[in-house]
Parts: structure tokens; sequence; C-alpha cells
């Protein structure tokens, strides 16, 4: 952590902030170029990219998630753990969307709040890892760190940080955004179609009663309303998307940051809501100092280890105007800590007098290795994490206004347990991920369902 000296001319100084003042701080978890010419090319062939966003699309979603703080709305934010360049597909973009929009219709009909969108894609191309090196068989390369810097294959070739890779992350991200945003305009989200979301497994789920009685109260609702108005109701044939990501490649987000026409300030047009993860959560390192300069809404993971005076200190760094909708925290603690650690951050920032939109992620705090050395999580801890925030939150007088996940649209087997209570057995039968394991769209389903029962069974307990 820095020093208070260091903090106050963060907070104080924003003129001396730039798009490339990160440089000159502390770096974690950046990749290894071992050209410098080949990454200055690169990155000027990137700054004259278009932008990947819009300014408004940014500030009216600052808008909608302080709504969300002030407990008018609800956060959905979910996706890939890390999006690979391979799965830039059209199947793979609309059943990731679909899974979105069916939990985001649960959540509407049993909270009767509106939600806010908000994908981990069209950037999530880069992972944070515990070591720099991976070793197999007396060979030791650089670790994988995403397709946007290396590949998977475990070759020396393959491992090198390449900076092309940066305008190939950009182009997929271009592809998947134009995909997503022309689903969305030509009305797949439409609420008179809710078929056009159906997967597959809906037909065999022990969960398809539940969720088609859902659909068909919405759709009764919708047909009233109509009925009353005597036209069709326009604002029901499409949604709002978002996009987000873990701004870890701070060379490829400088790239993307730009000034705009009639607006101060500098934006990231890299995506609308970027986040800084645990590992990358100094208060005076360089994705800190990039976080403070940029007006985009601006999410922190924070774990376990995290203290209430850290927490204070980096809020004074990344909003010292206490704008609303500017920050969000994103707390991941693991079910059986959870208890102990979130109150006195709840604590702290209650006493501040701050009201940022607390988010949870139950994923990230509950993986584990098991026998096979796969790497996966059990819905228990996951459901038993999210039943503890809020509890947490309930008992502390704040708000629990959102919830990360990890999931796809897929047919994967990856996290254990849920309605089809998968094992340990079910692992390898269509096990994808290359980082973490995700939420299959029955288990995010499911999930979506227990928060409106959680959520019910605390407002009629009051």
């Amino acid at each position: 952590m820095a020093a208070p000296e260091r903090i106050a001319s963060l907070s104080t100084a924003p003129a001396e902030w730039s798009p490339s003042s990160w440089q000159a701080c502390p770096q974690a978890q950046q990749p290894a170029y071992a050209d410098a010419t080949e990454l200055e090319r690169a990155l000027a062939q990137l700054s004259q990219l278009p932008p990947l966003v819009t300014s408004w699309e940014i500030l009216s979603l600052k808008r909608l998630l302080a709504e969300a703080a002030a407990g008018e709305r609800f956060l959905l934010q979910g996706g890939d753990c890390a999006e690979s360049f391979d799965d830039c597909s059209s199947p793979l973009i609309s059943n990731r969307l679909k899974v979105m929009l069916q939990m985001s219709l649960v959540l509407v009909h049993g909270l009767k709040l509106p939600v806010v969108r908000v994908g981990r894609f069209a950037g999530q191309y880069a992972k944070p890892r515990s070591a720099d090196s991976e070793t197999r068989d007396g060979v030791t390369l650089p670790s994988y760190r995403g397709d946007l810097v290396n590949a998977a294959a475990f070759t020396a070739e393959a491992r090198r940080a390449d900076p092309q890779r940066l305008i190939r992350g950009h182009a997929r991200s271009a592809m998947t955004m134009n995909f997503v945003r022309a689903l969305v305009d030509g009305g797949f989200a439409d609420l008179h179609h809710p078929e056009y979301w159906d997967l597959g497994w809906v037909k065999h789920s022990p969960l398809q009663d539940e969720y088609r009685a859902m659909v068909e109260s919405i759709g009764n609702s919708l047909r009233f309303m109509e009925t009353l108005a005597g036209e069709p109701l326009g604002s029901f044939q499409r949604v709002d998307f978002y996009t987000s990501h873990e701004a870890l490649v701070l060379h490829y987000e400088q790239a993307l940051t730009r000034q705009v026409p009639r607006q101060a300030g500098w934006f990231n047009l890299s995506t609308h809501f970027p986040w800084i993860g645990m590992r990358t959560a100094a208060i005076d390192g360089a994705h800190v100092e990039y976080f403070r300069g940029i007006r985009n809404p601006i999410a922190v993971k924070i774990g376990p280890s995290v203290t209430p005076d850290q927490l204070r200190r980096l809020a004074d760094v990344l909003d010292p105007e206490r704008e609303p909708g500017r920050l969000t925290l994103i707390h991941r603690m693991g079910a059986t800590r959870i208890g102990d650690a979130l109150p006195p951050l709840l604590a702290a920032m209650k006493a501040s007098g701050r009201t940022p939109l607390w988010v949870c992620d139950p994923m990230h705090g509950n993986t584990e290795t098991v026998g096979n050395g796969v790497k996966t999580r059990r819905f228990e801890n996951i459901r038993g994490e999210l039943d503890s925030a809020f509890d947490v939150h309930a008992a502390a007088g704040t708000r629990l206004g959102g919830v990360h996940l990890e999931l796809t649209g897929e047919n994967v087997t990856e996290c254990m347990g849920g309605a089809r209570d998968l094992t340990e057995t079910d692992l390898a039968r269509a096990y994808k991920s290359q980082v973490d394991p995700r939420l299959n769209y029955e288990q995010s389903l499911e999930l979506a369902m227990l928060i409106v029962r959680k959520r019910g069974a605390l407002q009629a307990s009051r």
C-alpha cells in the first residue's frame, strides 16, 4: 500500500493524470514483451482503430448503476471466465445472450425490479496468473495469460507474448459487440417472444415447469397491458446490454482511452464497465493509477484479506467526488469466510458515508481442485456464499445490488452440483474451460431462481 502522502496527491491533483501515467507506478500482471519496437508499432495501430463503445453508453450505464445502488435496479453481470479467439462464433455468442436473457427474465419477474444486464464479453481476453511461469516435465515456459497475450498450447512460440494479439483482441471484441447489437436491435430480446431464447435443456430440465410458469405469467401481464394501451408496447421489444472486462493489460486499455467531443475528461472506450482484480488493486500500483483518471463506472474485486482501512483509502483514490454510479465493490470471500470478512468492510463504507453498489461474486472464493487435478466449484458453496451475502447485508443495513457470475450458454460440466447433481465423475464429460470453471446454462438459471427466493424470504421476514 502507498503512503498517505501518495494517496492524497492522487485524489486531489487529477490534472497530473494521463492515460500513460500508470507506467511510472509499480506494475503487476503485465505481459513481458521481448521486442519493445514491435509493441510500440502494435499500440500505434491500435490507438487509431475505432472505439468499441461510446461515451454516452458509458454515462447511461453509470446512471443505471447509481439506481442499482439506491435499490431501484439489480445488476446481473455474467459471462466467460476468459474468452477465447476461437470461440468468437455466432452460436456461442447467441447462447451466452440467451442465458443472460433467461436469467434477467427470472430476476425481473421475481424481484419486481428492472435488471441491468452486463456481459463479461467483448474484451475478457486476459487473465491474471498466480505465477509468471509454468513447468511441465522439466520444461519451464511463461504462463498462459489469455488470448490477448499468448496462446494456451505448451510451446515456446505459443507462450510468447505477442503484441499483434492486442490487435486481434480488438477485432474479436468488435465482432462480438456488432453481433450482440444486431441481435438486440433486431428484436432477439423481445419480451413478446421469449421462445427465441430457448436452449435445448428446457425440454428436459427439472426446472422447466417453474421457468415456463414465469414466462407464461409475464406473457399474460404484457398482453393485458397492451390491451389497456390499445397498441403494442415497443419498449418491451429490446433491452440494453453493456460490456465489461477486467482491465488487466494496461497497454491495451491505454491505447483505447480517448477524449471525445463535448465531454470533459477521458473515457476507456474498450468497454463500458472495466474492473480491477484483487491481484492488481494496490493503492500505489499501476492499475489504480490508470483507473482513477477514466470517467467510466468502475468496479473493484475485494477479498477476505482486504482491511477496512485499505478499502476506505482505495475508495478515496478511485472515487474522490463520491459520484453516484462511479464505484462498484464486488466482494468474493468464499462461503466459509464471508460471514466474518464482509461485515467490517460494510461497516467501514457505511461509516464513511459512502453508498457504493455492492455486488456478490460467489464464484472465485469457492474454487477448489479435486482428486484428478481439475479445478471446479461446488454449486452448494456458490449458493451458500450468495445466501450469506444477502443475510450479511440485511444485518448491516446495506443493500446487495447485484451478482457477478462466470457462466456459459454451453452444456458444460465444470461446476459440481445443481439441479442435476453433477459429480466429480461428470466433470470429464464436458469440461471445456482453459482457465476457471463456469456455471452451465441450467445452473445459471437455477441460481437466478434462488436469488429471487432468497430476496423474497428476506422481505417476508421484515
